[in-house]
């Protein structure tokens, strides 16, 4: 085997470890700042874009507390309209009902009035039937005409005696 010999694998030595060297260094001098270039360049888009989340995260959580005052605002007023309609039906309700009451308690008033008013033209109307009965059977006891004086007379007699109470 040729690659065992010494003779052959000396030289075979000096130029791989000569070729490592001339890669190693033709790597150092040109590939590897182009490298660590690309992955300084990588790191720091990484590290921008962590940033940029970060960012993006606090304007979210801002917009967040945003949306939820924004959000309790709107509740709030949601409360306060339905309360404000809530206190606005039950004054109508109440108004109402007192409108009502007044309504009420006038036609009571209204029909107390003219039964009364009935009451008095009823009595009246006694009052002038008992008075002819009163001329007409005083006429036929007395069995004369009587003047219109005398009329008048007994009318007002009879009004008093009707109006007056009975003593016992």
């Amino acid at each position: 085997m040729p690659q065992f010999d010494t003779q052959f694998l000396s030289p075979l030595l000096f130029w791989s470890i000569v070729s490592f060297g001339i890669l190693l260094f033709l790597l150092k001098r040109f590939a590897l700042p182009g490298v660590l270039e690309m992955l300084d360049m990588r790191e720091k888009k990484i590290k921008d874009s962590l940033d940029q989340a970060e960012r993006l995260k606090q304007e979210a959580q801002q917009l967040l507390s945003q949306y939820e005052t924004k959000l309790k605002s709107v509740h709030e007023e949601g409360r306060s309209i339905l309360e404000a309609a809530r206190k606005q039906a039950q004054q109508q309700l109440e108004e109402n009902e007192r409108r009502i009451e007044q309504e009420t308690q006038r036609m009571l008033d209204d029909a107390r009035s003219e039964i009364q008013r009935d009451q008095q033209h009823a009595l009246q109307e006694i009052q002038r039937t008992a008075v002819d009965l009163t001329l007409l059977a005083a006429e036929k006891v007395l069995a004369r005409s009587l003047t219109d004086a005398d009329h008048r007379r007994l009318v007002d007699e009879a009004v008093r005696e009707i109006t007056q109470p009975s003593k016992p």
